[in-house]
């Protein structure tokens, strides 16, 4: 049975511990293509068995969390919100602190600051404990672990001072209301912090959800875009948004394009031109014929690349996941150590030795490590996704570093893929006319932009058409057809001595009846985009299946010196293989007849082509028409990376300070919880400079 992609809506998740966990729990029963979102409240995966569906949802219910059917009618419950649950335990910390720096008799009394701690330590406990102890049966000890110990060790401490009436030396209840205070703060900022990192998606989501103005029986019925079905008609109007992707019946507008290829430049629209939902009519207006509904959509498909690119883990985040996993066990022990060195080894005593333990628990930050690489790919991705780059997954960002070769192919790459026909050479006694016919009739049955071409070029151009009953697509080659009295036909390119100017070539049962001569413009960016790579110390590489005379031709006005030409599609493989061999590979192709070299290379870059052929093998689209979109793609990957290492450093670096600091004795747990919330703030806050951040410097 075909794996098929499992959605569901969870909601309980607080933190990126909490996303950690199902995910863990979901690797463990063998499940692919797992993306835990806890911003998002969404978790999905690829399975086989659907069988196995009941059990999974039953153990992720298991680890604490709730399962629901639909978000948009699931409403949290007042105390379920982690915003709700910050200002209840401030309301009861305040006080607490507020006894520390100004003398009032009534609350230094043990039971007010006891009866004041209780409710924010029962919060902690359903909060934090429930998650902690759920990870510990799922065998993944998250940071909530840390917490729950450290707040409930200075609890129970402070209650038996209560009890056995030992006096204030004994009352910590400020330290463990302040310690859950802070850490929910944490919690409330991280969840708004990486809601922003996935604007991008939440932006194209907000695109998709318009209204649609369907015409029945000569009238107009307003209904929700989700409601179209392919075949309705639809009227769209000036400043509407296209509601789903079709073709134009009639009347005709300029089209701003920019959501989906990041070119401001609106473009025009007439009869029989196909239109893509979510975009804006900026004048004009026409009735359409819905073709495209729904998860099929340009628009859908894109939103559905970007949530798969986002659980795509680099392997620089596999570091920090297993730094992760290992961190709390480790910090117990050490905490345990700090505790038992404090007090045996020195005259400190057992309060301030369970003191510099609690301080050791609440200021180390496994988050920190867990967020360091998701949020900065997220907003890498959103970047790229608004300048009209789709790029398939963090994976795919940290392949592109250290990149040595870029392959180009040519027609539609380097070259706008707009052919004109410059000259028809005809064998003797051979009618033009005839062999106009005969060419017209053979490439109306190709999609290949070359056979657009020459239908345009002889278009209005007197000819004599033919019967045919069969045609075939030689990829690589060209068309074979045979018509309806038995003769075969060849139209292609064919690997033969011919005059280097004609560079098609019509025969007729294995007679050469004329040859073709069409010339394809250089796109004028391309010169710049090589002299651009050559500078970032990238060797351009040109590959192609045109003539040898052609590809030199275009590589000498461009400025690439590696030149492969006269390569069939098998060919193109074994090039891309050499290259793979001496370095990182990029291959950059038109998406449909490069299909197998962009899959083959380390990282296959489709320009300008949203079809499905584009999307499932490269793993970058370039939705925009101009090359630049090149550079801008190697530099977003590059400080995306660079964002991620500097994540990293400072979330190790954090804690190889922090930790000795507070075992030692120099922070108190208070300041410790608020040295923890404040190390995921930076993490995060680093990532989103990303956002803005000047990424044409090196």
């Amino acid at each position: 049975m075909a794996e098929q992609l499992i959605e569901l809506n969870v909601t309980g998740m607080h933190c990126n511990n909490c996303a950690l966990s199902i995910h863990k729990l979901l690797e463990k029963k063998g499940l692919h293509d797992i993306l835990v979102d806890f911003a998002g409240e969404e978790v999905k995966f690829s399975t086989d068995d659907q069988t196995a569906l009941p059990g999974i949802i039953k153990d992720i219910e298991g680890l604490g969390f709730k399962v629901v059917e639909d978000m948009a009618t699931h409403q949290p419950k007042f105390y379920e919100k982690v915003e709700n649950k910050f200002i209840f335990c401030a309301l009861f910390t305040a006080p607490l602190l507020l006894h520390m720096l100004v003398h009032i008799p009534f609350l230094h009394l043990p039971l007010v600051q006891l009866l004041l701690c209780l409710p924010v330590f029962i919060v902690g406990c359903l909060h934090f404990g429930k998650s902690a102890i759920n990870s510990i049966r799922g065998g993944v000890p998250n940071m909530d672990v840390l917490i729950f110990v450290g707040s409930t060790a200075a609890f129970v401490y402070s209650l038996i001072g209560t009890i056995e009436n030992l006096g204030e030396n004994y009352l910590f209840y400020e330290t463990c209301a302040t310690i859950i205070t802070l850490v929910l703060l944490g919690n409330v900022l991280e969840k708004r912090s990486v809601t922003q990192t996935t604007s991008a998606v939440k932006d194209l989501v907000k695109i998709q959800q318009v209204n649609a103005n369907r015409m029945v029986d000569g009238t107009i019925e307003v209904i929700n875009a989700r409601e179209v079905r392919p075949g309705d008609t639809l009227v769209v109007n000036q400043g509407d948004k296209v509601p789903v992707d079709g073709e134009i019946l009639s009347g005709s507008a300029s089209v701003d394009e920019a959501m989906l290829t990041g070119e401001s430049v609106p473009v025009d629209k007439d009869k029989y031109d196909k239109v893509i939902g979510g975009t804006i009519v900026q004048n004009g207006n026409f009735t359409m014929l819905a073709t495209k509904v729904g998860s099929n959509t340009v628009l859908s498909q894109i939103i559905e690349l970007m949530k798969k690119a986002q659980a795509a883990k680099p392997p620089v985040q596999k570091l920090g996941d297993k730094v992760a996993g290992i961190f709390v066990p480790v910090v117990i022990i050490i905490s345990f150590l700090t505790f038992v060195i404090t007090y045996f080894a020195t005259s400190a005593g057992l309060q301030l030795s369970l003191m510099h333990a609690i301080a050791v628990l609440v200021i180390s930050c496994p988050c920190a490590m867990g967020l360091a690489t998701p949020t900065a790919v997220m907003v890498g991705l959103g970047r790229a996704a608004k300048n009209g780059i789709l790029i398939k997954g963090g994976d795919t960002i940290e392949a592109v570093a250290n990149t040595k070769y870029v392959v180009f192919d040519k027609t539609g790459t380097l070259t706008t893929g707009k052919f004109s026909v410059k000259d028809i050479k005809v064998e003797d006694g051979v009618d033009l006319e005839h062999i106009r016919g005969i060419i017209t009739v053979i490439e109306e049955r190709s999609n290949h932009p070359i056979a657009k071409s020459l239908i345009n070029g002889l278009k209005g151009l007197p000819q004599t058409k033919l019967v045919l009953r069969t045609t075939t697509e030689e990829k690589g080659l060209g068309m074979r057809a045979e018509d309806v009295e038995g003769n075969t036909y060849f139209l292609g390119t064919g690997k033969s001595a011919n005059d280097s100017d004609f560079n098609l070539s019509l025969y007729k049962n294995q007679i050469l009846l004329a040859q073709i001569a069409i010339d394809d413009t250089i796109k004028p960016e391309a010169a710049g985009l090589i002299a651009e790579l050559k500078k970032m110390n990238i060797i351009p590489v040109l590959l192609s299946g045109d003539r040898n005379n052609r590809c030199l031709k275009v590589a000498k006005q461009v400025g690439i010196t590696e030149v492969h030409g006269e390569k069939l599609p098998d060919e193109k493989l074994t090039v891309i293989d050499i290259y793979k061999q001496k370095g990182k590979t990029i291959m950059i192709g038109d998406g449909i007849n490069d299909a197998p070299a962009l899959t083959k290379a380390d990282v296959g870059v489709s320009m300008n082509d949203a079809s499905q052929v584009a999307i499932q093998s490269a793993k970058v689209v370039l939705l925009n028409t101009d090359l630049q979109s090149v550079i801008k793609f190697l530099q977003i990957s590059k400080h995306t990376m660079i964002t991620i290492k500097q994540n990293l450093f400072w979330a190790f670096a954090y804690n190889v300070v922090a930790i000795p600091v507070a075992a030692l004795g120099f922070l108190n747990p208070m300041w410790g919880a608020f040295t923890m919330a404040f190390s995921d703030v930076v993490v995060i806050g680093n990532s989103l400079r990303l956002k803005s951040k000047r990424v044409d410097r090196s």
